[in-house]
C-alpha cells in the first residue's frame, strides 16, 4: 500500500491534471486574441483615395493627394502612443538612412493617426521631432503626418488590413506593428511587419511597390500594447508565459507521479 505522503502526491497530481486543460484553454484564448489584432494582408487592394485626411497645416485633402509619384510607405499608429509607435518610426528612419534612400525620389512617407481625437498640432509636433532626427533634405516635402475622422481611419484600415482595439481601462490602442507599401496607383503592394527593420528589406519592398508588384508578407506578430487583463498589465510576453505555465504543469505532473511511484515501491 502507498503511504500517506504518496497518496498526497497522487491527489495533487490529479488536481494538476484538472488544471492543465484550463491552462491550454487560456493559451488558446490568448493566442486567438493576439492574432485578431494582426495585419490581414491585402495585396492588390486599392486604397480609398478619395478619403479625407488633415495634414499638419490644417488642410484637409483626399488620401490620394498624399501619395508620391513612386512608392509610398504607410505607417499607422498614433502620436500620443506610450509604447512603440515612436520607436517604429525611428527604426524606419534609421533603416532608410542606412540604406541611402531619399525622399521624395525613392519614397513618400505617410504616417496616419488611428486616434480620431488626435489633432494636427500633435501630428505637427511628431513630424518636427522626426525631422530634427533626419539628415534627409527632402523630408519636409516627402513626409506627411496626418489625422482623420473615424470614418476615414476605418476605411483606410480596412483597405490595408490593419486591426486595432481601444482599451478603455488604459486609454490606449492595441494594434499591430508594421509598414504597408503602396504602389504609385494606390494599390497595396506588400508589408514589412514587426520592427527591427533592415535597409535591404525596406529597399526591396519599395522596389516592388514602385514597379506595381505584389510581394508576400512574412507573418510576424508584434503588437503595440502593454497590458494583461487578468493581472492588470498588458505584456508582449503573455503568449510565452502561457506556454511556460502549461509546460510547467506537465513537468510537475510527471515529477509528482514519478515520486509517488518511487515511494510506493519502497
Amino acid at each position: 500500500m502507498m503511504g500517506h505522503c504518496a497518496i498526497r502526491y497522487v491527489m495533487l497530481a490529479i488536481v494538476l491534471a484538472c488544471i492543465a486543460p484550463a491552462w491550454r484553454a487560456r493559451y488558446a484564448d490568448a493566442k486567438e486574441a493576439l492574432q485578431a489584432l494582426a495585419f490581414t494582408p491585402r495585396q492588390g487592394t486599392a486604397l480609398p483615395l478619395d478619403t479625407p485626411f488633415t495634414d499638419t497645416s490644417g488642410q484637409t485633402r483626399p488620401l490620394g493627394a498624399f501619395l508620391g509619384h513612386g512608392a509610398t510607405i504607410v505607417s499607422m499608429g498614433y502620436y500620443a502612443c506610450p509604447n512603440m509607435c515612436e520607436l517604429e518610426r525611428r527604426d524606419l528612419l534609421d533603416a532608410l538612412a542606412r540604406g541611402g534612400l531619399k525622399t521624395p525620389a525613392d519614397y513618400t512617407l505617410l504616417v496616419v493617426s488611428i486616434d480620431p481625437a488626435e489633432t494636427r498640432i500633435m501630428a505637427r509636433q511628431a513630424l518636427e521631432e522626426d525631422l530634427a532626427r533626419s539628415a534627409d533634405p527632402g523630408a519636409g516635402q516627402g513626409w506627411h503626418f496626418v489625422t482623420g475622422a473615424p470614418a476615414s481611419i476605418q476605411r483606410l484600415s480596412r483597405a490595408v488590413g490593419f486591426h486595432a482595439r481601444y482599451d478603455e481601462k488604459l486609454h490606449q490602442y492595441l494594434h499591430p506593428m508594421g509598414l504597408v507599401f503602396i504602389t504609385p496607383a494606390g494599390i497595396v503592394s506588400g508589408y514589412v511587419l514587426g520592427i527591427g527593420y533592415r535597409p535591404g528589406d525596406i529597399r526591396q519592398a519599395l522596389s516592388h511597390a514602385a514597379r506595381g508588384e505584389q510581394a508576400r508578407a512574412v507573418p510576424i506578430l508584434l503588437l503595440c500594447f502593454h497590458y494583461d487583463e487578468t493581472t492588470g498589465r498588458y505584456t508582449l510576453a503573455v503568449e510565452k508565459l502561457l506556454k511556460l505555465g502549461a509546460g510547467l504543469t506537465v513537468l510537475t505532473l510527471g515529477t509528482l507521479l514519478g515520486m509517488a511511484h518511487w515511494r510506493g515501491q519502497r
